[in-house]
Formats: structure tokens, C-alpha cells, sequence
């Protein structure tokens, strides 16, 4: 058994070795083979010398594509049996990754989102991401049947074979958005449970409310019409 983290950066040079140093410490707590794989998204600042520093595999994008082309340049490079995201940011705890991870080892669900919303009441998240995410919860439940409480959540862990049956195609914040729908569709079993959220206290978050809300929603009906 061997476990893939990818976490995606970019210009998270305040928190990327901080990151990787923890999830290195979670994952050999775990105690099956691992591999962390950091793909950097053409950061300007010193990202990617930070991340050099504290060694894992690295790759970094030729231009700034956006998440989604992150995220999916890590998959193709991983080799892992089961598949485990979590963001640079600092906003995920690292030490939570043998919770999010249980579930699909003992092969209860193939797919596992990390909810910041799950069973918890006061989440420091901005109120207007929060509206957005029950729209986007909210159209997915409807489209798929499957109900989720935080279906942004860039936390997550899943077996190997749902990638190899998705073609995915976004290349910004929707790609969570086209994952969830998708493996859903194809009759996946998926879960959450409840993380712990911390609001970023460095940098500045690149989602724009309504350019990838929309960009979210869109994606939300193609990757259910389309498959």
C-alpha cells in the first residue's frame, strides 16, 4: 500500500515548509509507505525554494495555470494507491490526515472529503464563501443525489481507480467541484468528516467570489451532462 499526498502551492512561501515538514510527520505516524508530491503553480515569491529546502518530490508548472492544472499535474505523477489532497495554505491540519485517510483504508467509502462544516457550528470561513458553497452543495445534491456539506474542500482522500475513470478538465478552484460530481455519478461511494479550518493568517486568498463561482457552478452541470 502506498499513499500519494499532492499539495499544490502557489506563493505560499510562509507556510509551504511548515506544511510539508507536518504532513511528513502525520504520514509516518500512519505508518505505510508514502510519497508527498509538491506542485508548484509558478509562484512568484520564494515558494519554490522553500519547498526545495524541505525536500519530497517537486514539480513546478511551466506558467501559472490555477489549481486545477496543479492538482491534475500531481495526479498524473502519482503513484500511489490511494490519493490524498491537502492545501499550502495552512489552513488544513496535517495531523488530521489519519482521520480523513481511515475511511477509505478500512474500505468504507472510495472517496473522503474533509468538511469544515460537518457537525460544526462556528467555522471561521467568510461568510460569503460559506453562501457559496451551500449553492454549490445544494445543485450537486440535486444533479447526483449525494449530499455534502463542504463540496470545495480542497482536503480529501480517494482510491486510486476513480481517477482512472475521470477526464478531468478543469484547470482552476472548480476542479473539487468536477471530482465530486463525477465520481457521484459514476457510483462512487462518498463521505466527509469534519476537519478542523483555519482562516489563512498570511497572503491572501486568489478565489474571486463571482469569476470562480460561476467558473463552480459551470462546472458543476458539465460534469454531470458530460460525465
Amino acid at each position: 500500500m502506498l499513499l500519494s499526498v499532492i499539495i499544490p502551492v502557489y506563493n505560499e512561501e510562509l507556510t509551504i515548509g511548515n506544511i510539508i515538514d507536518r504532513t511528513k510527520k502525520a504520514m509516518q505516524q500512519i505508518g505505510f509507505q508514502y510519497e508527498i508530491i509538491v506542485v508548484d503553480d509558478h509562484s512568484y515569491d520564494h515558494s519554490l525554494e522553500v519547498a526545495k529546502k524541505h525536500n519530497g518530490k517537486l514539480y513546478t508548472l511551466k506558467e501559472h495555470s490555477g489549481k486545477g492544472y496543479a492538482l491534475r499535474a500531481g495526479f498524473a505523477k502519482a503513484k500511489g494507491d490511494i490519493i490524498i489532497t491537502i492545501d499550502s495554505d495552512g489552513s488544513h491540519r496535517p495531523e488530521e490526515l489519519g482521520k480523513v485517510i481511515e475511511p477509505v483504508l478500512q474500505d468504507r467509502v472510495d472517496m473522503i472529503i474533509g468538511s469544515r462544516y460537518l457537525h460544526q457550528k462556528n467555522v471561521a470561513a467568510r461568510k460569503l464563501n460559506a453562501f457559496g458553497v451551500r449553492i454549490f452543495n445544494f445543485v450537486i445534491e440535486l444533479l447526483t443525489g449525494t449530499a455534502i456539506t463542504d463540496s470545495q474542500s480542497g482536503y480529501r482522500a480517494m482510491k486510486r481507480q476513480i481517477l482512472s475513470k475521470q477526464n478531468l478538465k478543469s484547470g482552476g478552484y472548480e476542479i473539487e467541484s468536477e471530482m465530486l460530481v463525477k465520481t457521484a455519478k459514476q457510483g462512487f461511494r462518498v463521505a466527509e468528516v469534519p476537519i478542523s479550518f483555519e482562516q489563512r493568517t498570511y497572503g491572501h486568498s486568489g478565489v474571486d467570489p463571482v469569476m470562480d463561482g460561476s467558473k463552480i457552478l459551470l462546472s458543476i452541470v458539465l460534469a454531470y451532462v458530460k460525465g
